[in-house]
């Protein structure tokens, strides 16, 4: 009696059928579809199984006989390498790894209060920063310090011998450039007060007015005196205010 025996298989490969006597083995069933499908791939990659449970290689076709006498479904299926084993150990000596790193945390809890955990942390760590604060302070200025005295030392060290200047205190002053803060305070101040004296004048005098003009000056002043009025222009280079009637003009 023939059997019909039908294999599922794997992509890329289409299901497979074989008609073979009802006495033949499960080992022999792959050396006839290598037979039939000669492009397979060798048997120590591929497994024939049912669709539950195991079977030996000395298993007849007719001990699988089910509601269909005549008909046998199997499963071909590639062979997994497996490795050495263990597999199992590593993940529990994983997990432990895992259970024993990990941290509760409770920032998010509150206390009989109804404050929050984390809040009482942050406050902590709040007063430790402000008692600290006068040291890291210090500490910044003795960094500072120690900067400024190593970029000394190294001024002196490309002109002097240092040996010479070890010891004694050195202050470099810039003529020009003090020369130049000192007259530009001073023409700042001449043209507040000035503007200060004209605003008095104009409050005094209703018909008298108030004009700011920009222009460009030289630094050089001039008064020029008329019959019946008085032209004084005092330049610092900047803004002019000219005042009225008078038509005084202060840069600023």
């Amino acid at each position: 009696m023939s059997t019909s025996v039908l294999f599922s298989t794997f992509p890329p490969f289409p299901t497979l059928s074989l008609l073979v006597p009802s006495e033949t083995h499960i080992g022999d069933l792959y050396g006839l579809l290598c037979d039939r499908y000669p492009h397979l791939p060798t048997e120590e990659y591929l497994s024939i199984s049912p669709h539950s449970g195991s079977l030996t290689p000395d298993t007849l076709i007719s001990e699988l006989h089910g509601a269909s006498p005549g008909l046998v479904t199997l499963r071909l299926v590639p062979r997994l390498l497996g490795g050495k084993g263990g597999f199992g150990s590593q993940l529990r000596a994983a997990g432990g790894r895992m259970s024993s790193q990990k941290t509760n945390n409770n920032d998010s809890c509150r206390d009989l209060s109804g404050r929050r955990l984390n809040t009482l942390k942050t406050a902590k760590r709040l007063v430790e920063y402000m008692e600290h604060e006068s040291d890291r302070k210090k500490a910044a200025a003795d960094a500072k310090k120690a900067k400024l005295e190593n970029l000394e030392r190294k001024i002196a060290a490309a002109s002097v011998d240092p040996e010479t200047l070890a010891g004694k205190k050195h202050r470099f002053d810039d003529t020009e450039y003090l020369e130049e803060s000192r007259e530009l305070v001073d023409n700042v101040r001449s043209a507040v007060s000035t503007e200060e004296e004209s605003q008095n004048r104009t409050a005094f005098n209703p018909t008298g007015g108030l004009e700011v003009s920009r222009h460009h000056c030289s630094g050089a002043s001039s008064t020029n005196r008329g019959s019946g009025s008085s032209n004084s222009i005092t330049c610092g280079g900047g803004i002019c205010l000219n005042t009225a009637p008078q038509s005084v003009l202060h840069c600023i």
